[in-house]
């Protein structure tokens, strides 16, 4: 059985166990990711690109699904990370990268994308085609948002037949979060209603019977709901585990589904384990991490401008914020201040559009030099221990090193060990 179908029965058997969906692209939280895992003796490793990230035109990191699949398995055989343990997912597969375009096109470019994704090894397809077209009503009817799905469930089905290997698996879902949070502030936060969310799962379990794709719909794991859940650039809405029963007793009327909650980012460890208890089972989180990883940098540059002479100094943070005010594309249409509210926003922002920055080369350069200047002259232990000290906890119990890289992975590790908590199997009598 699918290593997710397996676990989704065995949570549905009475187990409050869970899986944290890593959704990162960036190299640093792909190996602390692959280390905790590790050390943590986990049996499975759940790793997602989303459509922007990654797709047949590139999307923003430059890579095709193939391509990702070699960047992951690249890092976790420098890690020694046996990659049977990995699986590897698509979030937010459908036409959100092509909206502007009219839907036929932009459907078109969805069936070439979730393929390439299957052919590549993918096997947990989040078919999500909630968001409308040029030309399309909104917000999108359900009944059509179902009519896509079903498409790209036929596409991806057709290039398993033909790749071979294990079946996809498949999460659906109509109410579905924006990819990397709200973008703007949260004004107040609807739960999904039980009502919706049933006759979500009902609408897609006929029209796949219809389409002729019941072996398909035996291997649907999840349904996406707003559990309430969500942040936006500066405040986080925390899990109501007493708001959300209504919600969270409506899954079991439902054979072999959970729920799948998404921008589970910065959410406590409790809120998470309750999360998992109420049967939103698998935890969607991406910009928490990177969020954490621009917090260790900041950290190091900080270190370094207290240790290092200034003529060696590289300055990154100084470079980064740089070039995000040349190159504002990635950030213009969602910070409105100026002065300082824009600078803090620019650094600090929950939302964390700073992580498309990371591949630049100017960016790039700097980060190597700061690595290499805290290699070259390590700082002492009470620096550290002044601005890194989860790390800082990791090297005194041997889980890191003072090397650069090694505490920035260590501070991204304390967030991970919070959704590794949440999703073990917990006592619920």
């Amino acid at each position: 059985m699918h290593a997710l179908l397996d676990l989704v029965a065995r949570h549905r058997q009475g187990h409050a166990i869970g899986v944290t969906s890593i959704c990162s692209a960036h190299p640093l939280v792909i190996e602390a990711s692959l280390r905790h895992a590790q050390r943590s003796g986990q049996a499975l490793l759940l790793f997602e690109a989303t459509c922007n990230q990654v797709n047949q035109e590139g999307g923003y990191t430059g890579m095709r699904p193939a391509d990702f699949v070699r960047f992951v398995y690249g890092i976790a055989a420098q890690v020694g990370f046996d990659v049977e343990r990995l699986i590897l997912g698509g979030d937010h597969l459908g036409p959100n990268p092509w909206t502007a375009l009219d839907a036929a096109t932009a459907m078109d470019k969805a069936e070439v994308m979730v393929a390439e994704y299957v052919t590549a090894g993918f096997r947990k397809i989040h078919l999500d085609c909630s968001m409308a077209c040029k030309g399309d009503p909104e917000p999108l009817p359900e009944a059509e948002i179902v009519r896509r799905a079903v498409r790209l469930c036929r596409a991806a089905e057709d290039a398993w037949a033909s790749a071979g290997g294990e079946a996809p698996v498949y999460v659906i879902g109509t109410e579905v979060p924006v990819p990397g949070g709200a973008t703007e502030a949260i004004d107040g936060l609807a739960l999904t209603t039980p009502a919706a969310a049933l006759t979500t799962v009902e609408a897609h379990r006929v029209a796949f019977a219809e389409a002729g794709l019941d072996a398909a719909w035996q291997r649907v794991l999840a349904s996406v709901v707003q559990p309430g859940v969500e942040f936006d650039h500066h405040d986080v809405i925390d899990y109501d585990s007493d708001k959300a029963q209504p919600l969270s007793h409506s899954v079991t009327t439902v054979p072999r589904l959970v729920f799948e909650a998404h921008s589970t980012d910065y959410q406590t460890r409790d809120a998470l384990t309750a999360l998992v208890r109420d049967h939103f089972a698998i935890l969607k989180v991406g910009p928490g991490l990177t969020f954490a990883l621009r917090e260790a940098l900041w950290a190091l540059d900080a270190i370094e401008g207290e240790w290092i002479e200034d003529g060696k100094r590289a300055r990154l943070r100084e470079v980064t914020l740089r070039r995000m005010q040349e190159a504002p594309g990635y950030w213009q249409r969602y910070y409105h201040g100026a002065g300082r509210a824009l600078s803090t926003d620019l650094q600090y922002s929950l939302s964390d559009r700073i992580r498309y920055y990371w591949p630049d080369s100017a960016i790039e350069a700097a980060r190597v030099q700061l690595f290499d200047n805290l290699r070259a002259d390590p700082p002492p232990l009470p620096l550290i221990s002044q601005y890194l000290p989860h790390a800082l906890h990791a090297v005194r119990n041997g889980t890191a090193t003072f090397d650069p890289q090694s505490l920035a992975m260590a501070h991204i590790s304390a967030v991970l060990d919070d959704y590794h908590h949440a999703c073990q199997d917990h006592d619920l009598s």
